[in-house]
């Protein structure tokens, strides 16, 4: 199964390795590299390094001005079967932590 995965959590990376060892994961979502500690050096997320360790790909975060790549057109009601993107065969899956 293809997965994509989103996470920047440190508990969230024994679930992207169980992903990783049992599915193909296309890409990895996470938080954007942030400057810290006294040098204000970018540090990435856990999920982050985890990824880039396993060769995974994780895209960059996209700018807040542009649009996003696919869009439903308003105001048409008549779209043709073939103009509207197919539903993924399997739903997302969340997982969260309390503490």
């Amino acid at each position: 199964m293809r997965v994509i995965f989103m996470g920047s959590p440190e508990f969230s990376v024994p679930a992207l390795h169980a992903l990783a060892g049992a599915h193909e994961v296309v890409c990895v979502y996470a938080q954007p590299p942030r400057p810290s500690g006294r040098g204000q050096r970018e540090t990435r997320c856990a999920v982050h390094q985890a990824a880039l360790d396993l060769g995974l790909s994780v895209p960059p975060p996209r700018p807040q001005g542009r649009p996003p790549e696919l869009t439903r057109p308003r105001r048409r009601p008549r779209l043709q079967q073939r103009q509207v993107p197919r539903q993924p065969q399997h739903r997302s899956r969340s997982t969260r932590c309390s503490w």
